[in-house]
């Protein structure tokens, strides 16, 4: 055997091996590229979740224990907007524990319960190390169609597309997401704090009130009154919803069509959505009755899945003039019919 032969026997030899390490590899990274799943693009990086308190309008204020708690999972295309500039984030695949999860377990003790039992007033404030705070209306966390959609994230990872193999930097710290934010305003890094309590405008509910009738809607920004809706507006699209509407305490309600125009388009002529608003802004539906639901900001005029909440005309009949149907709930208890105010509060401005 000549030395050149020996040389390329050896060199294919060392190919050889090399090629049976990289198999498992390769049939690793095919196997990918057949898999259907396309957030498991890449490992998750382990985000570090420290102590977090809740404390406010419940029984036993204390520290999220986190061991007995599921992991949920989300996908975000994360963005925000800072006056007309968007700036993309990045596309991420989250798994933390959901707020559903952390608060369900949560006896609560309102303030205001002698004049409205009902939760639907609740506001659940996140702060962090900074004391940004975000807002969340407890009908958001516990009342949609689609739960564990808000989550503290403990694990992260990019969605890596496929053709430009562009990867997005990863935060360190643990976060809140949101996932049906438009823009991820309400997405606070390191959390440290979770506060329950009811929204600060109290007002007793008169359950006897006949006719429950309101002819107008006087819009307000904190105790300013901006505007009056007195009918319909014109020449907005209308949208119809069908549903099976059913509520939290009386049940089975009849299979009913909502035809209204979006209640977002029609505040949204009043207030200039800007980042403040959408990270701790949230807005207070009442009836002539003192019934009432909470809303964040965010939740009406930052959403990414077309859930449009709808304002619709029942004419002179009880429960009129105006109500409002919200599509993204699975329970009815945030229609609030015969309305008589919607206030528009920015949270940091309230003592929030």
């Amino acid at each position: 055997m000549n030395i050149r032969h020996g040389v390329r026997l050896a060199w294919v030899l060392i190919i050889s091996v090399a090629f049976m390490m990289l198999r498992p590899a390769i049939a690793q990274k095919n196997a990918k590229a057949e898999n259907n799943d396309f957030y498991d693009n890449v490992a998750f990086k382990e985000l570090p979740v420290g102590k977090i308190e809740i404390s406010g309008e419940i029984e036993s204020p204390g520290i999220v224990d986190w061991r007995n708690l599921p992991l949920h999972q989300v996908q975000v295309r994360e963005a925000i907007k800072n006056d007309e500039k968007t700036t993309f984030i990045g596309a991420y695949v989250y798994q933390g524990y959901s707020l559903f999860d952390i608060l369900k377990d949560c006896a609560l003790n309102k303030n205001n319960k002698n004049i409205f039992s009902s939760p639907i007033d609740l506001l659940v404030i996140i702060e962090n190390k900074e004391g940004e705070k975000a807002v969340f209306s407890w009908g958001e966390i516990f009342y949609p169609n689609v739960l564990h959609r808000i989550i503290i994230a403990r694990r992260v990872a990019p969605i890596i597309p496929s053709t430009t193999g562009e990867s997005w930097p990863l935060p360190d710290e643990c976060k809140v997401v949101a996932a049906n934010d438009l823009y991820g305003h309400r997405n606070l890094q390191n959390p440290v704090k979770i506060t329950v309590r009811s929204c600060p405008l109290a007002e007793s509910v008169r359950k006897d009130k006949t006719p429950l009738y309101s002819e107008k809607i006087r819009v307000l920004i904190g105790d300013k009154e901006i505007a009056a809706i007195e009918s319909m507006p014109e020449g907005q699209e209308i949208f119809e919803y069908p549903v099976v509407f059913f509520g939290r305490g009386k049940g089975f309600h009849g299979v009913r069509s909502f035809s209204g125009v979006s209640l977002r388009k029609i505040l949204g002529k009043y207030i200039v959505l800007n980042k403040g608003l959408m990270k701790a802004g949230y807005a207070v539906i009442f009836g002539a009755d003192g019934y009432r639901a909470v809303f964040s900001i965010s939740e009406l005029f930052n959403r990414n899945d077309f859930q449009e909440v709808l304002l619709y005309d029942q004419g002179n009949k009880d429960g009129g003039r105006f109500a409002v149907f919200v599509p993204m709930d699975f329970f009815s208890d945030r229609a609030v019919k015969a309305i008589k105010e919607i206030k528009l509060m920015e949270g940091d401005k309230y003592g929030l």
